[in-house]
């Protein structure tokens, strides 16, 4: 939808709202996303039920949806027996899905369309997109991230969101992937404490999007809400730019149960403590929904939460 500006500008007017978790909205729609290609699955299987999520956030007050495409390559669709042109329309459908909910919203505020692009370690899907350092170059990282970047863009999403990035040496062959295609990017860590979760210093790895002009936001996701306290700040500090965060909703893992312990930490009304300390966009990441997201938006407008 032409909403007179871009998501850049739209940042300029005042904070705005991303969704929540796409998988575990999902999953409450009672989807299986047990699988390599995670909730890209859903592109070729039922395309409704991503659909219906996106709408669901909107409803809820996101205004800027992230599209189903983090586990999506050319690579892993190839294993599933999808080729590369189907693969490619597959990927510039998470796009399109996107648009359509936003068009279908019974909402009058512009809303945007963000297409996700996750790390390498999410396309083997065996854990290593929380730890970084594949052995891969920079090149070798830019060369597998550009076809997937370009499929994407030939739906025309507002903004790219180079997402839960592990370490520098991706987000380097990341920002070299999108150097000279003319599309605003947001650059957002995965960190443990004040390091990347390969270990890096977030000093450093902040400093990186203040000199790539792509880079219109930066900040952290698919963290604890407590790492994300002292990070918002920081990358506010390093790179005078507007910071995106949009953290897990913080409870610890039980690996000999297989399932997320303890109380959820995830508390919407910091969401203005974040806009104070230079946030721009706010949301959340693996199991915040749609009732979250609702709080976090009445929180920033002063209204009442929707009902989702």
């Amino acid at each position: 939808m032409d909403n007179g500006f871009t998501l850049p500008q739209a940042l300029a007017r005042g904070p705005l709202v991303l969704d929540g978790g796409l998988s575990n909205q999902l999953e409450a729609d009672g989807h299986d996303l047990g699988d390599a290609l995670w909730s890209a699955r859903l592109l070729a299987d039922c395309p409704q039920a991503l659909l219906r999520a996106h709408q669901a956030y909107f409803a809820a007050g996101a205004d800027v949806v992230i599209t189903a495409s983090y586990q999506a390559s050319f690579e892993g669709f190839a294993r599933c027996g999808i080729d590369r042109g189907r693969a490619a329309a597959l990927m510039a459908s998470s796009v399109t899905l996107a648009r359509t909910a936003a068009r279908r919203a019974a909402v009058e505020r512009p809303l945007w369309v963000a297409a996700s692009v996750g790390p390498y370690g999410a396309v083997l899907a065996d854990g290593s997109e929380y730890r970084g350092r594949y052995g891969l170059s920079v090149g070798e990282l830019a060369d597998f991230h550009r076809p997937r970047i370009e499929a994407l863009l030939a739906a025309a999403p507002d903004a790219l969101a180079l997402e839960t990035v592990p370490d520098t040496a991706e987000a380097l062959a990341l920002l070299r992937a999108v150097r000279g295609l003319g599309v605003p990017v947001w650059l957002s860590y995965s960190i443990l404490g004040d390091r990347t979760r390969a270990g890096q210093p977030l000093t450093e790895a902040f400093a990186l999007a203040a000199e790539a002009e792509e880079v219109f936001a930066v900040g952290v996701n698919c963290c604890s809400p407590h790492d994300a306290e002292a990070a918002v700040p920081l990358a506010a500090q390093l790179t005078g730019k507007p910071v995106v965060v949009y953290p897990n909703s913080g409870e610890d893992w039980d690996d000999r149960a297989g399932a997320w312990r303890g109380p959820v930490r995830f508390a919407p009304a910091r969401a203005r403590d974040w806009v104070r300390e230079g946030a721009r966009l706010v949301g959340g990441c693996c199991r915040v929904g749609p009732a979250a997201v609702s709080e976090v938006a009445a929180g920033l407008r002063g209204e009442r939460p929707a009902t989702p």
